[in-house]
C-alpha cells in the first residue's frame, strides 16, 4: 500500500501574499491619479487650467468703469421719452413715413432698455443716476442727457395733430437722436466694457441713419 505524504497548508503566508498584492495594486492607482491631478494643475491642457483660463476671460469681458455705468444710466431714461414719442406717432401722424420710423424707434430702443438695466443689475449699479448727473456729460441745453425734451415740449407734440405733429416729431427727434448720439460716442471714447461699446456703435450708426431720414422728411413735410 502506497503511503502519501500531505503537504500542510499555511492559510499564513496565503493571506499575508494577498494583503501584498492589494497594497501594490493600491499604491500603483494612487500613483496613477497622482499623475492626472498634476496635470490638470500645471499642463495648459489640463482641465484645471481650463477653468482658470474661463473664468478669467469671463471676468475680462465683464470689466466695467465709471463711463460705462454713467451710460447705461443716462441711456435708459433716454430711450424711454423716445419711445413715448414715438407712440404718440400712432393716433395723431398723418405722414406713413413718419408712422413707420416711429415704429422702428419702438422695435430698437425697447430691448436696448432691457439690456441697459440687466447690465446695470449685473454691475451692482442703480438704474437712475445719482442727484446732480454725470461730469462730463453736459451736452448743451439738454443737461447732462442732451436732446431730452422739457416738459413743454411733450405737452407740444402731445397736442399736434395731423402735420403739425409730423412736422414737430421730426425736428424733436433729430434733436433727441442727436443727444444720444453724443452720448454714444463718450461711451466709445471714455467705456471699458466691449459691450456697452458695441450698442453705443449701434446707436450711433442706427440713429444717424434716421437723423439723415428725418432731416428729408421735414424737407417735404
Amino acid at each position: 500500500m502506497t503511503a502519501f505524504t500531505r503537504v500542510p497548508c499555511r492559510p499564513l503566508d496565503r493571506r499575508l501574499a494577498l494583503v501584498g498584492a492589494v497594497v501594490a495594486g493600491g499604491l500603483l492607482l494612487a500613483g496613477c491619479g497622482g499623475n492626472d491631478d498634476t496635470k490638470d494643475a500645471h499642463d495648459g491642457s489640463g482641465k484645471g487650467a481650463t477653468a482658470t483660463s474661463g473664468a478669467t476671460a469671463s471676468s475680462a469681458a465683464g470689466a466695467f468703469n465709471d463711463a460705462d455705468v454713467s451710460f447705461a444710466q443716462m441711456m435708459i431714461p433716454h430711450h424711454e421719452q423716445a419711445l413715448e414719442m414715438a407712440g404718440l406717432a400712432d393716433d395723431r401722424a398723418s405722414d406713413a413715413r413718419i408712422k413707420s420710423l416711429a415704429g422702428r424707434i419702438e422695435k430698437a430702443q425697447d430691448p436696448e432698455i432691457a439690456t441697459l438695466k440687466s447690465w446695470l443689475r449685473d454691475w451692482g449699479k442703480p438704474e437712475k443716476a445719482s442727484p446732480g448727473g454725470m461730469p462730463g456729460m453736459d451736452h448743451g441745453s439738454g443737461g447732462a442727457m442732451g436732446g431730452m425734451m422739457s416738459e413743454k415740449d411733450m405737452r407740444k407734440l402731445e397736442a399736434a395733430k395731423g402735420a403739425a405733429f409730423d412736422r414737430a416729431f421730426a425736428s424733436m427727434m433729430i434733436d433727441h437722436h442727436k443727444g444720444a448720439i453724443t452720448m454714444a460716442k463718450d461711451e466709445k471714447e471714455n467705456g471699458r466694457n466691449a459691450k456697452a461699446k458695441k450698442l453705443a456703435d449701434d446707436v450711433i450708426k442706427n440713429q444717424s441713419a434716421e437723423v439723415t431720414t428725418l432731416r428729408t422728411l421735414l424737407d417735404r413735410l
